[in-house]
């Protein structure tokens, strides 16, 4: 029949012989899938590569806080009627705390230097401080000594004839705000004594007045 158009028994056979025709048709819309996935791709490891850093960053901070070193610094006031005036710090820093004290106003020669029990210097003689530190109910003795020794046993030093003198000290047995009640030295007080320790002596060394003191607060 002339003049009219194919029939689908005739273009059937097209299609199947010219697969060109279905794909042309098809590119367009399998490239713009692709595009999307690409593009989601993308946005969602952007997205985990943000939540890695974050999380990242986040973990550095806990580490700094952990392991940048920790200091509190405190004035010494005279007790006893004395002039014996001073500064203390405590830096802790990878599981040490280290104690540096300077005094002035010191009599020429030895002298002790403990932790006692309570952060109270109210009265004139520094008694409100109570008894040597000793939460692990220790002799009283030399800082190391196999027979024991208290917590707050430091032990002595050397005042020189202008009456100043310098104090370094350090441990493993002692924290900054822990909370383990055998080590934390927040809550007692530094107490410089007249005298000197004998290590021997129960219960604290017959080091005599309490001639400075600070309490160590946080």
């Amino acid at each position: 029949m002339e003049g009219k158009g194919l029939t689908t028994a005739q273009i059937m056979p097209n299609l199947v012989m010219n697969p060109k025709i279905h794909t042309m048709k098809t590119i367009p819309a399998a490239l713009l899938g692709l595009i999307l996935i690409t593009a989601l791709s993308c946005k969602q490891t952007k997205k985990d590569a943000d939540n890695a850093t974050t999380e990242v960053e986040d973990m550095m901070d806990e580490v700094v806080d952990k392991v940048a070193p920790k200091t509190i610094k405190f004035k010494m006031e005279p007790k006893s009627d004395s002039n014996v005036q001073g500064d203390v710090s405590f830096t802790q820093d990878n599981g040490e705390v280290a104690m540096k004290a300077t005094f002035s106003g010191l009599s020429e020669g030895e002298h002790a230097i403990h932790l006692h029990e309570k952060a109270d210097c109210s009265t004139a003689d520094g008694t409100s401080a109570g008894g040597h530190w000793n939460p692990t109910f220790q002799p009283h003795g030399k800082w190391g000594a196999s027979e024991g020794y208290h917590k707050g046993d430091i032990g002595n030093f050397v005042a020189d004839a202008e009456g100043n003198a310098t104090v370094d000290f350090s441990t493993e047995e002692w924290c900054i705000g822990c909370g383990d009640e055998n080590k934390d030295i927040l809550g007692k007080s530094v107490i410089v004594h007249q005298g000197v320790d004998d290590y021997t002596s129960q219960p604290s060394g017959d080091a005599g007045a309490r001639i400075s003191c600070t309490g160590i607060i946080e």
